[in-house]
């Protein structure tokens, strides 16, 4: 491999760290504006319900006040934990995204430049067998990092009713 090659690729290896890192200040934004959010929401909500719970008449109205504001609390809750949740899932799926095309990349060029090695030193007849093995090796490490993705994006994807399947069901906390 040439300096340029060498230096072309280190180039591309900080262009896809700067990515990485561009989308997760990115995200953590996301996540730290819908925390704020939510503590405005709750903090509001409490005046409110503290006003309200003054008001009360009788001790069973107290009461039922109380539930109904823990209710409505725990539901701000659990969908700002979703939204967090999401936000998480999609970054995952972003990241493996963009690390399948950086290892896509990486692998031809590596595989183009084994080629050219090989032409130029004429290696014997062997040379092709040890090519091809490179290349199933190349192909079946490539084909690993796509199953994990697929596990990690799965497996990121069913957090928390992610597909939408426990919006607007009750939540049991023990």
């Amino acid at each position: 491999m040439s300096k340029e090659q060498i230096a072309e690729m280190h180039q591309k290896s900080i262009d896809a760290a700067m990515k990485l890192t561009q989308m997760s200040l990115e995200n953590s934004k996301r996540i730290m504006d819908l925390q704020v959010e939510t503590a405005r929401t709750l903090f509001e909500g409490s005046v409110k319900n503290a006003r309200a719970l003054t008001e009360a008449k009788d001790p069973q109205n107290a009461l039922a006040l109380r539930t109904q504001f823990a209710q409505e609390t725990s539901t701000k809750m659990m969908e700002a934990m979703r939204q967090m949740a999401e936000i998480t899932a999609e970054a995952q799926a972003e990241f493996n995204r963009m690390l399948g095309q950086q290892m896509a990349g990486s692998n031809q060029e590596m595989m183009e430049n084994f080629k050219k090695m090989m032409s130029v030193s004429g290696l014997p007849a062997g040379g092709q067998d040890a090519f091809a093995t490179m290349q199933q090796a190349f192909g079946n490490a490539k084909d690993a990092f796509e199953q994990i993705a697929k596990a990690s994006t799965a497996a990121f994807g069913n957090m928390g009713g992610m597909d939408g399947a426990g919006k607007g069901k009750s939540v049991k906390v023990e």
